[in-house]
């Protein structure tokens, strides 16, 4: 095959050639295959850089090999929480001959089936999903797929193969216990989009449960139909507020969120935490560079990457799925200054 200036292309023969291997051999070299020696995995890297060679994954699916590609389904890249479980993943399959491809379903289920759909049509080695809640027909396409699946950040259902994560309607139960224990009573909830962000909904659930159980109820709810963002926290804090200003807390469903109430209540001079407890969740680094203090919930986002991707590159090695199993993670409360 001919490139569009006439050139030959560079094929996988050429580079073994180059390197003085066999075709097979420079194949698992460029895949990071373990079977293969340091030597020559070496020699084949420095003659594909050289010749500049590229790998075509596409006539690898469609002769039903598996690529060297593992998906990795995000429901978001507006939130920092997700690049920082994307970033885990780079990280452990760094050296590995995987690389990562991402599709985005911005919460949505009938997306999410399709990304899931086109991901497994490329014949990923392995692939990691975010939470246990898809469709009925996404559900399917993950059960049949025959490679190894990781589902990460949430506990709270079945897994197909492999869970990685925390139980989301335990940390909002976690908290609920730490804000009482506070002395906290007069206590109001703020999130976005619960309809569609079903971990944050199982939280307020949890949340909610402890509440009830201590003979309490939630002093006032407000949930927004935009994004979860500082401003719209800022917006709905100041909302709630006026219609409530005895509520001695308020617990959100993200640090953004309690960011934005933590802005507000700066500028109204409401003093946090002592008049008010702001608490919110996810433990995000931009917390600790805020004037006032928020309790929250730190999540382990970096670490769940790594440990899913880990979980996808040994079953590869050992050419099987992994066992069914769970891997379960506790979030952590605290201020973040």
């Amino acid at each position: 095959m001919r490139n569009l200036d006439g050139k030959a292309r560079v094929t996988l023969a050429d580079v073994a050639a180059a390197a003085g291997v066999s075709k097979m051999t420079a194949s698992r070299a460029l895949r990071g295959a373990g079977d293969v020696s340091n030597s020559n995995t070496e020699k084949v890297r420095q003659a594909a850089r050289k010749i500049g060679y590229v790998g075509n994954h596409l006539a690898s699916s469609l002769s039903g090999q598996r690529s060297d590609l593992i998906g990795v389904v995000v429901p978001s890249m507006a939130n920092i929480v997700f690049a920082e479980v994307l970033a885990g993943i780079a990280e452990a399959i760094e050296g590995s001959g995987m690389q990562p491809v991402f599709g985005v379903t911005d919460y949505d289920l009938d997306k999410e089936y399709d990304v899931i759909r086109n991901m497994l049509s490329w014949n990923p080695a392995g692939l990691i999903v975010t939470g246990l809640d898809q469709s009925d027909d996404a559900k399917r396409l993950l059960e049949n797929a025959d490679i190894p699946v990781v589902q990460i950040m949430d506990l709270d259902g079945a897994p197909v193969d492999v869970c990685v994560g925390f139980s989301h309607r335990a940390a909002g139960m976690a908290m609920a216990e730490a804000l009482l224990e506070m002395g906290r009573k007069s206590i109001a909830y703020i999130g976005c989009g619960l309809d569609t962000d079903v971990r944050a909904k199982k939280r307020f659930e949890g949340f909610a449960q402890v509440l009830s159980q201590a003979g309490l109820n939630l002093a006032a709810t407000r949930i927004g139909d935009s994004p979860s963002t500082v401003t719209a926290g800022r917006e709905l804090t100041s909302q709630v507020l006026e219609e409530h200003p005895e509520l001695d807390c308020i617990y959100f469903s993200n640090d953004d969120l309690a960011a934005g109430g933590a802005f507000h209540c700066i500028a109204t001079g409401i003093v946090v935490p002592d008049t008010l407890t702001l608490a919110g969740f996810n433990g995000l680094d931009f917390i600790e560079s805020l004037p006032v203090k928020i309790i929250t919930s730190r999540t382990p986002r970096r670490e769940i990457g790594r440990t899913a991707a880990n979980y996808i590159i040994n079953a590869i090695e050992n050419s099987m799925k992994s066992e069914a199993r769970i891997v379960e993670y506790t979030p952590v409360i605290g201020y973040g200054n």
